[in-house]
């Protein structure tokens, strides 16, 4: 029987802004099952990055219940929170969010920064391992200005990776990267969660990156409108041998 790593149940969250009361989401329930890959797609303003901050235990519902690998988030003080979320979560961001003066190998061992029980030696070595599996262990003394955008966002999802997390969140991860570099991306994601078995929940507004994940999930004013299995999913390693070559191009 499958494991539910998330479970959302009628989920709301309310701002106060000045006189106004804003229902950012207004109700929303869905799960998601260990070795999943989802996406959530939504427009400015669906609840999206909202959503967001909450699945990444970056803010708490307003009401109903967010529970991730069993545990009910909004139980949780803000010390506790801030540790499940460094173990429970691995984070892909649009812009990298990479220390500029800090090696790649530096940045992944960050998470572990904040777990005594991990020593020095096994930081790097599980750094190090983090690195291999986004193929990238030959690049781990390079400083992020020295590769590409492609190889800093995979740097990243090395960083992710790192505390062995029961889920990976990414945010608009291919946001800032051209088709091929994107494609690439993807493909990697496939691979971690064929191979790996990682569970993924993959935030998007970008329907051909939508078609790499298993399902979707689409928000709109609030509201979870869609919820669908996606029945022929797209390849990434294919479509990345189907684009056109350019000469120029360095992965």
């Amino acid at each position: 029987m499958s494991k539910k790593i998330l479970e959302m149940h009628d989920l709301k969250r309310d701002f106060i802004v000045g006189s106004e009361t804003v229902h950012a989401l207004k109700g929303v329930s869905f799960d998601v099952e260990e070795g999943e890959f989802m996406t959530i797609m939504g427009s400015s303003g669906s609840g999206k990055t909202t959503m967001l901050n909450i699945l990444g235990c970056l803010d708490k519902p307003s009401g109903g219940s967010y529970i991730l690998d069993g545990t009910d988030v909004k139980n949780l003080n803000r010390d506790e929170l801030a540790r499940f979320r460094n173990h429970k979560i691995g984070f892909v961001f649009q812009s990298y969010n990479l220390l500029a003066r800090t090696t790649a190998l530096e940045n992944v061992e960050l998470p572990l920064l904040y777990n005594s029980a991990v020593s020095s030696s096994e930081r790097r070595e599980r750094a190090m391992h983090a690195l291999d599996s986004v193929k990238l262990a030959d690049r781990y003394g390079h400083m992020p200005n020295q590769l590409s955008g492609g190889q800093q966002q995979r740097v990243a999802i090395a960083r992710a990776l790192v505390n062995e997390p029961v889920m990976i969140l990414a945010d608009e991860a291919t946001g800032n990267l051209d088709t091929r570099t994107s494609y690439e991306i993807m493909s990697l994601m496939q691979e971690l969660n064929t191979k790996q078995k990682k569970t993924i929940v993959f935030v998007t507004h970008e329907p051909d990156i939508a078609a790499f994940s298993s399902r979707t999930v689409t928000l709109r004013d609030g509201l979870l409108v869609k919820d669908v299995k996606n029945e022929h999913v797209k390849n990434a390693a294919e479509a990345l041998a189907s684009l056109p070559q350019t000469e120029d191009y360095h992965s």
